[in-house]
């Protein structure tokens, strides 16, 4: 860190001194531009610019050695960390299933469009600007998708209906996309001070939108988990054992759907310790029924059941973590300072 005294320029204006290492390490001269960054800490940040704008982040990568699924890796982790645009290469030519691999990619990753394409190279551009974007309600979009998918499975469950599990399946593809775009956005968040002012949210309000939408991305994976052993199990769980996983799916869904009103519509944080008190009971009871299944006398539905049941308990942690966040938020906005 480095003092400086404010000087007083032409009686109205304030001026500082730059730090010259800081200046030279960035190629500032007289005639360059900074970009300043008013925060409410009573924080100035500076950032070095050019031409009054910010250098738009490139990736250029070789795809030649990598097969079909590490190529499908490296498209969603160049979006999620945060360039503005990707260039896939290989010199030895491009195989029409890179291609097809490529567009699959870019298919599932919001604002991502494959503008170019040649025997040697594709080009991958963000068309979004993060102005246009509101985390807030892209998680609060997420919280329907995921509370509706939980629901939804339960009853393939309850009923042994295989169409709506199949359902269920395939929804998790919507979830997983709102997911990679709220962690784009919130990861460019931290390195690039425009992005924040564009989103309109503090750092802090994007991390908490983030770790929401992570627990409701792993709450989706687990109700398309569940769907799955729906459409390929049916009629082989017990009514008994249906009955408890109902009750306590239901149970984990409620108590996931408070926990999220906690920390998106400013509801009461009581319904976030509460949730958290249900947690409690709730994976108490959930131990209960695991312990006793194979009294039963069927391995293979105690086999499922079980598995079954750790989804909802998984579940109901992921919904006390989004509750604690709850807490976290009504503290950090309610309690007073020294």
């Amino acid at each position: 860190m480095e003092i400086r005294k404010v000087q007083l320029s032409g009686g109205t204006t304030y001026t500082i001194s730059l730090p010259k290492p800081w200046a030279q390490e960035h190629g500032i001269n007289s005639e360059s531009l900074v970009a300043l960054h008013p925060n409410g800490d009573a924080s100035l940040l500076v950032e070095a610019v050019e031409d009054g704008e910010q250098a738009k982040r490139t990736a250029v990568v070789d795809i030649g050695t990598a097969d079909a699924n590490a190529l499908e890796q490296q498209v969603t982790a160049l979006y999620v960390v945060g360039f503005d645009a990707i260039e896939l290469r290989d010199r030895t030519g491009l195989t029409d299933n890179q291609r097809r691999t490529v567009e699959a990619a870019v298919s599932e990753l919001s604002g991502f469009e494959l503008i170019e394409a040649t025997n040697t190279r594709i080009r991958v551009k963000s068309l979004i600007d993060a102005g246009n974007v509101d985390i807030r309600k892209s998680t609060l979009r997420l919280r329907l998708i995921t509370l509706s998918m939980l629901e939804d499975a339960l009853s393939a469950i309850a009923d042994r209906d295989g169409e709506l599990a199949r359902d269920v399946v395939r929804r998790d593809t919507e979830a997983d996309k709102l997911f990679a775009m709220v962690t784009r956005h919130f990861r460019r968040s931290l390195t690039n001070l425009h992005e924040v002012e564009k989103l309109a949210y503090s750092r802090n309000e994007l991390f908490e939108y983030y770790y929401v939408c992570r627990q409701l991305e792993r709450v989706a994976d687990h109700a398309e988990k569940m769907a799955t052993f729906a459409s390929s199990e049916q009629g082989t769980i017990p009514d008994p054992l249906v009955e408890h996983l109902d009750r306590f799916g239901e149970a984990a869904r409620g108590m996931l759907e408070d926990a999220a009103d906690a920390v998106l519509l400013d509801a009461d944080v009581e319904m976030a310790h509460e949730a958290l008190a249900r947690r409690d009971t709730l994976c108490r009871d959930i131990d209960d029924v695991d312990r006793e299944l194979y009294d039963h006398g069927e391995p293979d539905a105690a086999y499922t059941t079980g598995l079954l049941l750790d989804s909802i308990e998984r579940i109901a942690n992921y919904g006390a973590n989004v509750a604690e966040i709850g807490v976290q938020q009504a503290l950090r906005e309610n309690a007073p300072s020294s």
